[in-house]
């Protein structure tokens, strides 16, 4: 899906282009919301996000001149985010990687509870996945990055990156059956 931008969003980027801080401040307003949306899905916190976001606006405009105005600005803008979150993090998640990966067992694919699920249940659940699995989950499920462009910009082996999207499928059914036993 392209968003086709207006012409005012596409006057305001340009004006930002050119340098002017006012304009700037108003592309960060309007897109803040947005912003943050990304930002949640991939920080442990409200404050992290916000600073993944300032970050991640600061990128922005610092590479503005280089954004073609015929692209989605938010599919850049969501893509320098995501980046950025997961720059952010790398430090943790390379910690988080150091688990065992020879004792991990290879989890089949009931693809029911997941899709059960509506977003706002699963942005709760998410909440208590471990950074690295609420990472690849986002990654792959949500942005629709394959295993390869996971393992590439997380710097770990693509078998990795399934291993983890399937304990956090898993740790989400898990959590949908005790949710929903809890409400019984």
């Amino acid at each position: 899906m392209h968003d086709n931008p207006s012409s005012a969003e596409q006057e305001l980027i340009q004006r930002c282009k050119s340098g002017s801080l006012k304009h700037q401040e108003q592309l960060y307003k309007q897109f803040y919301g947005y912003a943050m949306g990304v930002g949640l899905r991939y920080c442990a916190s409200r404050d992290d996000s916000l600073e993944v976001v300032n970050d991640a606006f600061i990128k922005v405009f610092g590479t503005i001149e280089t954004f073609n105005a015929e692209r989605s600005f938010k599919a850049w803008l969501r893509r320098i985010i995501i980046n950025t979150a997961i720059d952010r993090r790398r430090k943790d998640l390379k910690y988080q990687l150091h688990t065992d990966m020879e004792n991990a067992h290879h989890i089949g694919h009931n693809h029911t509870a997941v899709s059960q699920l509506n977003a706002k249940d699963i942005l709760k659940l998410m909440d208590d996945l471990p950074a690295i699995q609420r990472t690849i989950f986002n990654m792959y499920e949500i942005d629709g990055y394959n295993h390869d462009e996971i393992a590439d910009m997380l710097s770990i082996p693509s078998s990795s990156s399934r291993v983890y999207l399937s304990r956090a499928k898993e740790k989400l059914r898990k959590a949908l059956t005790t949710e929903a036993h809890t409400h019984e």
